[in-house]
């Protein structure tokens, strides 16, 4: 399965409300859940045109970007690349922030928001959880 179809996958489940999403096929298998206020029932999904934006939140006065799934963050395109973002960096809503792997796949995290990075939450290199804070922006 094409990396974009599956971020079409998860953020047309997120949008319609689903609570819990799981996609298996031969080579891996693939399982979210949302924090939402609604429960919408699974639905096949056949024709996508959207794609997919990390989960975000408000804490304070500051924009949090959360992982939108488990996974590995890295804070760099490759080792011995330099970092997208620094403590201190001014971002545009789209640019890259960090790559989470989960299972084998390389999935670009983007800023839903401008601002200044505040805080980048995670070491790099380290496993991160669905719904855990990966940076936080001052807009």
């Amino acid at each position: 399965m094409n990396l974009d179809v599956l971020k079409q996958i998860v953020k047309i489940a997120k949008d319609d409300g689903v609570a819990e999403l799981k996609i298996e096929a031969k080579e891996f298998k693939v399982e979210v859940r949302f924090s939402t206020g609604t429960v919408a029932p699974i639905q096949h999904v056949q024709h996508v045109s959207h794609s997919a934006a990390p989960v975000a939140a408000k804490a304070s006065n500051h924009h949090v970007i959360k992982s939108p799934f488990v996974g590995t963050f890295y804070s760099s395109p490759g080792p011995g690349k330099p970092v997208y973002a620094k403590v201190g960096d001014k971002v545009k809503a789209g640019q890259p922030l960090c790559v989470l792997e989960a299972m084998k796949i390389m999935n670009e995290i983007d800023a839903d928001v401008n601002g200044e990075i505040v805080e980048i939450c995670v070491e790099n290199e380290s496993l991160v959880e669905f719904g855990q804070a990966l940076f936080k922006i001052k807009i």
